[in-house]
């Protein structure tokens, strides 16, 4: 199995990540290893929003394209996070300028 994934931030309300991977478990505990350097360590610790499970690797890796894209962050705005979450989103989002 391959998963799309969203997750969010604990330490700060709003701030999500997505990705795909084989392995959902080994992949969170790597973003919330202290070790990792990336985009994802500065706002951990990260829970699972969302994720789904597809049989095949491209089926999941074009589903998180989709997610980063201008629709699928609209699709998922409106579909796949939770109410709470949402207004999280705005406010981490407020006055940040989109690129």
């Amino acid at each position: 199995m391959y998963y799309a994934y969203i997750l969010k931030s604990i330490k700060q309300p709003g701030a999500i990540y997505i990705g795909y991977t084989h392995d959902l478990k080994l992949r969170i505990k790597q973003h919330n290893n202290t070790d990792n350097k990336g985009y994802s360590a500065k706002y951990k610790p990260w829970i699972i929003e969302t994720y789904f499970a597809f049989s095949l690797e491209i089926e999941a890796s074009k589903f998180e394209k989709y997610l980063k894209s201008s629709s699928g962050k609209s699709f998922m705005k409106k579909h796949l996070i939770s109410n709470h979450f949402k207004e999280a989103l705005k406010k981490f989002n407020n006055g940040r300028v989109n690129r």
